[in-house]
């Protein structure tokens, strides 16, 4: 795998921004790492960890710049998570995601707490600065930077995230049995969110700012058929009540003005997500959906040495277990690589 220049053509532009809160005690001191490491690893998560347990244990001593306020990624905001295999009752997000850390560790991955502020990826040789100056070198890099979740920008959205507000209808639906809850968009995510949704609550309204969907025809039919769904046209969600959870939203008619109250327990954002990529800056091919592109199944990019694991590389499913898979993927990607260099 050490060709990778097949189905890749010219460079787009990325950006993403790193943290700017300063790394823990633990973290590396502020000196030129003087190593040059087999693989570098951008990011956490449950691709970024999946990634360390494989490359450590094929003996390549990873590094997984984990972020300093970002480590485990979106997960370390998810309460329970009943649908990753092989825990039965469920595990709380941040306790997966911290035995995923963990077992990564004791097969001696390098974990730092340490943000990503630039890479250059060209070369034999990569190099990614972090925030303090200290710069690695590296033969391989892994960019498993994840995605985010679009916000509606409201002020309680973050308080009462896990208490009624989520962003993922397959990871949370389960909790809202027997609930009206209410779901925001109006593209094809949006009703697919709302029409899994019926499957759990007892009654969701999908509110849309608009007057018509942006969905496609089937998904449009899908949601105006569903006797479980209420649609609110021309309406936006202005507040979010509730002390402990959610009880209600505060909703403002778009082309009147006029002010409602809703009584929901559960909010579902569903506006989109963008894939965190800016660090790659003029350096890798994105796709249409301004994901990292990477050749068919594998996790090579449009530079030889250069691999991407994770929600970065995938805009459509998004969960746990394939972003792990990725993960497996990339390691083993990396692996092949290198091997080949050496042979």
């Amino acid at each position: 795998m050490s060709n990778q220049s097949g189905m890749f053509s010219s460079a787009v532009n990325l950006d993403l921004g790193a943290s700017a809160q300063t790394a823990p005690a633990a973290a590396a001191a502020a000196s030129d790492d003087d190593a040059v490491h087999d693989v570098v690893i951008v990011g956490s998560g449950p691709a970024g960890y999946t990634a360390a347990i494989y490359t450590a244990r094929a003996n390549l001593n990873p590094v997984v710049l984990a972020g300093s306020v970002t480590a485990g990624g979106e997960l370390m905001n998810t309460t329970e998570v009943e649908n990753y295999p092989g825990f039965i009752d469920g595990i709380m997000g941040p306790d997966l995601m911290g035995n995923m850390q963990q077992q990564a560790e004791r097969f001696g991955a390098d974990i730092r707490y340490e943000d990503v502020v630039s890479v250059e990826l060209e070369g034999e040789i990569k190099t990614v600065t972090v925030e303090d100056g200290t710069v690695l070198r590296a033969r391989a890099v892994i960019i498993s930077t994840g995605s985010e979740y679009r916000k509606l920008g409201l002020p309680d959205e973050d308080r009462l995230s896990g208490h009624g507000v989520s962003w993922c209808a397959t990871c949370d639906g389960f909790f809202f049995k027997g609930q009206n809850i209410a779901v925001i968009g109006g593209g094809d995510s949006a009703i697919e969110e709302a029409t899994f949704l019926t499957k759990f609550a007892d009654k969701v309204t999908l509110i849309h700012r608009r007057d018509e969907f942006r969905a496609s025809e089937i998904m449009r039919q899908r949601a105006l058929d569903d006797p479980k769904i209420e649609i609110l046209w021309n309406t936006k969600v202005t507040g979010i009540n509730g002390e402990n959870k959610v009880e209600s939203l505060d909703l403002e008619d778009t082309v009147t003005g006029e002010a409602s109250e809703l009584a929901v327990t559960g909010l579902f954002v569903a506006i989109g997500s963008d894939p965190r990529v800016g660090l790659v800056k003029d350096q890798l091919e994105l796709t249409a959906d301004s994901t990292i592109a990477v050749d068919g199944r594998t996790s090579t990019t449009s530079l030889p040495g250069v691999f991407a694991a994770g929600d970065v590389v995938d805009p459509t499913y998004r969960q746990a277990i394939t972003a792990a898979a990725s993960g497996c993927v990339a390691a083993v990607d990396v692996e092949h690589y290198l091997a080949a260099l050496d042979s």
